[in-house]
């Protein structure tokens, strides 16, 4: 009596520490408060998975297989933004990249207001050079600059009469031409150039009769340079003539200067 006695006395106190042990394993979730069982033993207390008591190593029975992991609890809450950090220093400069294509070209814009007026320019009247005489005698001497008296043109005077030369102050190309009536004699006529020969022109007289010389060129000059006609040689080249009827001409003009003149 007295065996059978313990014997329910240890049966109720093992009953009663399964109960225990399944109770200390429920627990609520915090969060979402449902109830999940914790099958696994703890490694901290092995003395939990021990029988206690009165029956201790009297009936203990064999250990139970490991619980299945419980339910994941729900993600929490997101945490608070941290602190500002501190800004960093600058990197270094990049290379310079490619020119990209043009753009599209814009509307054309207002029209602007018209500029100040100008400084008026000089006259054109400065690249003037021209002349054009004739003869209103015969020439006295040979080998001397012939005077053309008689004058067509000659608003620049650029034409001395009373020297018979022509002085060049505007610097270009410039054309000369002249047309002599032949009488009496022959004529050789020489253009001259800062008192060198040019060109000659020749005519021989042929009696009872009224012949005509001429010649033309074109010249480079510079400021300063002078041109005349002279007979050249001797007194027997001397032939030319004028009177009111027949005239001996010389002529000159600028075709086109080479720079402002001074």
């Amino acid at each position: 009596m007295t065996f059978l006695s313990g014997f329910i006395f240890c049966l109720l106190l093992v009953i009663n520490a399964s109960y225990s042990k399944e109770v200390e394993s429920l627990t609520i979730d915090e969060l979402g408060g449902e109830e999940f069982i914790n099958d696994e033993p703890s490694a901290e207390d092995p003395a939990r998975n021990q029988p206690s008591g009165p029956c201790a190593n009297w009936m203990g029975g064999a250990p139970g297989y490991p619980g299945h992991n419980g339910v994941p609890g729900r993600d929490g809450r997101d945490g608070k933004d941290g602190a500002k950090g501190e800004r960093g220093e600058s990197g270094p400069k990049g290379e310079q990249g490619q020119p990209g294509a043009p753009g599209v070209e814009g509307p054309s814009g207002l029209i602007g207001n018209p500029g100040l007026k100008g400084e008026k320019g000089e006259s054109y009247f400065i690249y003037r050079s021209a002349f054009s005489v004739g003869l209103t005698a015969r020439p006295t001497l040979p080998n001397l600059p012939i005077k053309f008296s008689k004058v067509f043109y000659n608003d620049q005077k650029h034409y001395d009469e009373t020297t018979g030369k022509f002085y060049c102050t505007v610097p270009g190309l410039y054309y000369f031409s002249y047309h002599l009536t032949v009488y009496l004699k022959d004529v050789k006529v020489s253009l001259y150039k800062n008192g060198r020969a040019v060109m000659f022109t020749f005519d021989q007289f042929q009696s009872n009769n009224v012949d005509q010389a001429s010649g033309s060129v074109l010249l480079h000059l510079q400021i300063g340079d002078e041109i005349w006609l002279q007979v050249y040689g001797e007194e027997s080249y001397n032939g030319i003539y004028a009177d009111n009827d027949n005239d001996s001409t010389f002529t000159g003009f600028l075709i086109y200067p080479y720079t402002t003149p001074s």
